[in-house]
């Protein structure tokens, strides 16, 4: 297996833009399975919401959807959301608890810590307990479930295959990809929040079948659900001027300050929940009976609340509801989240930010109907989840409207900025933290991918003849200090020629003087001497110290790749943090380059007296 392992490095070790093997199109082609059969799962957790939320509010059997808005329950309607709740607590209780909480940051643990590895029950309960709480009047979408369960999807087919762990993270990433693009109609959405959140890597291995996987769905999607937009919009003007401009940036402060408020909110009440002195098991009723009470108050909470989302981007909608949005909503919503019951975060943020925007364009200039909702929308989606290209590209694909892109970018982007500035989490990875755990959302390049062995081998180094007697041993270990070999303890044995014939280490030698201490004899090294593991210098950093990584050996001698005898150094573990030394002194040192003689020379006093302009 090892030797598997070391031929399949050499392999990929190749110098290329990227490292893509045959082995993606078996991959690819899975994840095609598991966007078709997301395309469908999305289907019935869409019509198992429309048919439990007639049971509970209509009592009739419909799997259409519909608000509870029209209900005719009066008082009653408080103890639908604490049903579903109980219902939910038993569920998580005696079946699986990795159904509560809203779906990403289960998948992303998945991900980090159980090799993407989902239990069968999940897969089953979770688009189950997601029907029942948002069915029941929770104030939650259908993104987060389907995420969860189109994830839970693809794990469980890769789980029948002999597959990498990375692979088995690629399949889950595009089962989860896939329920998305299916169930709000936004294939590219879908993927850029596959690489924003999910991925850990920008590959061409998982970009593909993650593609392949959320184009999948969204072409089933047109024969089972149909097209889009899922939200149309009027059609806004090509180019909204520096005031729109300038209302764009206001609001992506608000929303950004929106932002950092509901995540605030969903996890001092997850805290508030925490110190109840009763089974986590009853959480959801309490948060059930919140939600009960603020339907009371404003109906339109209660839901996934997709008309309330269309009614913002018409502009249909009076103050009245806006305030009901950002405050009744946020409310219900923080704390059922926070009791920890199994709903999504997607349509509550697009609501609340569409709300936010609504509120905004009473005052900003008038761009069309719903221009602000959207803004608002993707604003608050950017800055909440940290997912800025995801959140302006599924509001394009949500409305169709091209002409909003450059609003959106300033938007979002200004949202994201002052998020990511002052809060370390967010609303997904703040939960995943609280588990003791730790992500980070920022790619670069690695410096060990882009540096080769020859720009930091050493070649100062100290090396012995294979008919060096015990007595020149040990003078040349005595006399061997720094700088000149930097600690050496691997040793190079050269031949009559010249010519690498192996390597001894230190310890190796220390103890063979011990051993000898008394001998006068001489002794040939050629016992010790055993063919080494080598580099060569025309190898990146990340071949190598993976090599390191599986050989458990921190130092090579460098050898030319067509004459394995020539040696040329030798490269250690400690040489290779010169690659990071380098990069960290790119990030912190500060230097003026050009000043302004540069641009503007200073001349002698001699050439300005010559160019003079005599006086007449």
């Amino acid at each position: 297996m090892q030797k598997l392992n070391l031929l399949e490095d050499q392999e990929t070790s190749k110098l290329g833009d990227f490292t893509t093997t045959p082995r993606t199109i078996m991959i690819s082609a899975i994840a095609l399975v598991i966007g078709i059969i997301s395309a469908f799962v999305a289907l019935v957790l869409l019509r198992l919401i429309g048919l439990v939320t007639n049971l509970f509010f209509y009592q009739r059997w419909d799997t259409n959807l519909v608000s509870p808005v029209g209900n005719h329950l009066g008082i009653f309607e408080v103890l639908v959301p604490i049903i579903g709740a109980l219902i939910i607590g038993l569920m998580a209780r005696y079946g699986s608890d990795k159904i509560r909480g809203h779906g990403i940051p289960e998948a992303l643990e998945s991900i980090l810590v159980n090799g993407s590895k989902v239990e069968t029950r999940v897969t089953i309960l979770k688009p189950i307990s997601a029907a029942i709480s948002i069915g029941s009047g929770g104030p939650f979408g259908a993104e987060g479930p389907i995420i969860m369960t189109g994830g839970a999807l693809g794990s469980l087919i890769a789980q029948y295959i002999h597959l990498s762990s990375s692979e088995r993270k690629t399949l889950l990433v595009a089962g989860a990809a896939a329920g998305m693009s299916a169930v709000f109609a936004s294939p590219v959405a879908a993927v850029l929040l596959a690489v924003e959140l999910m991925l850990f890597e920008w590959k061409p291995r998982s970009l593909i079948p993650v593609v392949v996987a959320s184009s999948a769905a969204m072409a089933m999607r047109y024969y089972l659900l149909g097209g889009g937009p899922l939200f149309p919009t009027p059609h806004f003007a090509d180019f909204v001027g520096v005031n729109g401009l300038l209302g764009c940036v206001l609001l992506g402060v608000l929303a950004s300050i929106l932002s950092m408020l509901l995540t605030a909110m969903v996890y001092a009440c997850e805290d508030a929940f925490h110190r109840l002195p009763i089974h986590w098991m009853w959480w959801p009723a309490i948060g059930g009976l919140v939600i009960g009470i603020g339907g009371l108050i404003f109906p339109q909470a209660l839901g996934v609340g997709y008309d309330m989302i269309g009614a913002l981007l018409q502009g249909h909608v009076t103050l009245t509801i806006i305030l009901g949005i950002l405050i009744v909503k946020s409310i219900i919503w923080a704390v059922s989240l926070g009791s920890g019951t199994s709903g999504g975060v997607v349509a509550p943020l697009l609501m609340t930010g569409g709300a936010l925007g609504a509120l905004v364009g009473l005052v900003l200039p008038g761009e069309g109907a719903g221009f602000w909702a959207m803004i608002g929308m993707a604003a608050v989606m950017g800055g909440t989840m940290r997912v800025p290209l995801t959140a302006i590209v599924f509001a394009l694909e949500l409305t169709h409207d091209i002409n909003a892109a450059l609003p959106l970018l300033v938007a979002v982007s200004i949202s994201y900025f002052i998020t990511v500035l002052i809060m370390r989490r967010s609303i997904l990875t703040e939960k995943v933290s609280r588990r003791g755990y730790h992500l980070s959302s920022e790619y670069e390049v690695d410096p060990l991918e882009v540096l080769f062995v020859r720009e930091v081998m050493r070649t100062n180094i100290v090396v012995l003849s294979e008919h060096i007697s015990l007595k020149e041993l040990a003078q040349s270990l005595n006399v061997e200090a720094p700088p000149k070999s930097q600690g050496q303890s691997l040793y190079p044995i050269l031949d009559d020629q010249q010519k690498l014939s192996g390597v001894v280490t230190r310890r190796e030698l220390q103890s063979l003087l011990r051993e000898h201490r008394d001998s006068s004899a001489d002794y040939r090294l050629n016992d010790l001497l055993r063919k080494p593991e080598v580099a060569y210098p025309d190898e990146t950093l990340r071949a190598v110290v993976y090599r390191m990584a599986e050989l458990g050996i921190n130092r090579f001698p460098v050898v030319e790749r067509d004459d394995p005898q020539n040696l040329l150094g030798i490269i250690s573990l400690t040489d290779l943090l010169k690659a990071r030394l380098r990069h960290l002194e790119e990030e912190r040192r500060r230097e003026r380059v050009l000043h302004v003689r540069h641009f503007w020379p200073v001349r002698s006093g001699d050439e300005a007296e010559h160019e003079k302009v005599p006086m007449v």
